[in-house]
């Protein structure tokens, strides 16, 4: 009871000093030596607190740690997502593109299957007939030509890609406009078949759609040429084009639904499809008669 009786006294004189007096020097005079020790102590403590919040870590609940499992497992997903809708909007902002950079009347599919058989290089695609499709319509892909829609369903449709053997595209060297047939095989390669050896082709050149025939737009890209040969004696390089892109990357493409006027081959590459195939014939002609008056 005196001590705390001389507590209350003490307090109270030590309130009522306002700038100075007794027990603010001794206040001053305990802060000075005690804080030395006050730091030393935060010092020698802090290793113990880091150990404390370790092991508070370490026995944290078993429910706590599946939340934060669970937390981290859809942060995780959500990242996968937003980088997959990501690659889907480059995707389309490339179809589109290529769509308004050929000005193309088309309509826009999404991929659902590969090929069903090993017998034919083939994709569906998840439109059909009530959207407009029909058999006949070429596809693209946002680097350019692809194939053309063989079967049409009323909500799916089977495209043969470029790359079947039983695909035959008109087509033609972007640079020398040099018109021939691009041909599908069975080992997926494509063939570009009936340029003449009298003009210029070489490794590199850029394969485009000729718009013979009115099926594709004119100028649609295809691919590029891999490889140039020339068999003693022939008529047509064996030319090899690798294509632009490849069935594995197949995800969204572009259905075209019509063509205009312009988009297809004017009366002067008709012409000069015309004279080319002449002149291989004549061409053609002109060895057989050598090789039967060499004969006789």
């Amino acid at each position: 009871m005196v001590l705390v009786v001389l507590s209350l006294v003490m307090f109270t004189a030590s309130a009522r000093e306002s700038n100075g007096g007794f027990f603010t020097s001794v206040r001053g005079v305990y802060s000075t030596i005690t804080t030395p020790v006050r730091y030393l102590g935060v010092v020698v403590t802090a290793p113990f607190q880091g150990l404390g919040n370790v092991f508070t870590n370490l026995t944290a609940s078993q429910k706590s740690l599946t939340e934060l499992k669970q937390e981290n497992a859809k942060l995780k997903a959500s990242n996968v997502k937003l980088k997959e809708e990501k690659k889907t909007a480059e995707r389309l902002e490339k179809l589109l593109a290529l769509q308004s950079t050929y000005s193309l009347k088309s309509t826009a599919a999404r991929v659902i299957s590969g090929a069903t058989s090993s017998w034919s290089d083939d994709i569906t695609i998840d439109k059909g007939s009530t959207s407009g499709l029909a058999v006949g319509m070429p596809v693209t892909d946002a680097n350019g030509a692809i194939g053309q829609i063989i079967s049409c369903g009323g909500t799916s449709a089977t495209v043969r890609l470029l790359t079947d053997e039983n695909s035959r595209v008109s087509a033609m060297i972007q640079s020398s406009r040099a018109q021939g047939i691009l041909e599908g095989s069975s080992d997926g390669t494509l063939k570009l078949t009936l340029i003449s050896t009298d003009t210029s082709v070489k490794v590199g050149d850029n394969v485009v759609t000729s718009g013979l025939g009115g099926v594709f737009p004119k100028g649609l890209p295809i691919g590029t040429v891999m490889s140039v040969n020339k068999s003693a004696g022939a008529l047509y390089y064996d030319i090899d084009v690798k294509p632009l892109s490849t069935a594995e990357n197949f995800e969204e493409v572009l259905v075209i639904t019509s063509i205009t006027e312009d988009q297809q081959a004017t009366s002067e590459d008709i012409t000069s499809a015309d004279a080319q195939d002449s002149s291989s014939s004549t061409s053609s002609s002109s060895s057989s008669s050598d090789s039967s008056y060499s004969s006789s």
